[in-house]
Parts: structure tokens; sequence; C-alpha cells
């Protein structure tokens, strides 16, 4: 009887430590250069339809943030 509560125990760890790896694996790509570059694209691809200064300016921090980290770089933006 304690057997089998022991397997089961070992087993509920060896799940628990799964999860938490694909959850860090998950985190870690979405802080990727890679993914961040598509979403500054896609952002200035909604700029270019709705001109908005306000977001211009954040998109702008936003690839100057992205060019300091990664690479390649964006080009920078021509909010007038």
């Amino acid at each position: 009887m304690t057997f089998l509560k022991n397997k089961k125990i070992k087993n509920l760890i060896l799940i628990f430590f799964g999860i938490s790896f694909v959850i860090l694996i998950i985190v870690i790509s979405n802080s990727s250069c890679g993914i961040r570059h598509i979403s500054i694209l896609n952002d200035i691809n909604n700029y270019e339809k709705s001109e908005d200064p306000e977001f211009c300016e954040e998109l702008l921090e936003k690839i100057d943030l992205f060019n300091e980290q990664c690479s390649p770089k964006v080009e920078i933006l021509d909010c007038g």
C-alpha cells in the first residue's frame, strides 16, 4: 500500500516539474527577439493604417529598445 503512495507521489512530482519546464520555455520564448520583431512589424502595419501620432511615439520607443537589444535592426519611423 505504501509502495503505491510513493509511486503516486513520485509521478505527481514528475508531472509538476514537467509542467514547470514547459511554462519556463514558453516564458523564455515570449521574450525572444524573433517574436518581438514580428510584433513590431505588425504594429508598423497597424500604424500605417491608422497614422495615429501617439501610437507612433509608443512604437518608436519599442523600436529603440528592440534595436538596442536585438538584431536585425528595425528602421525608425517618421511620425511627422
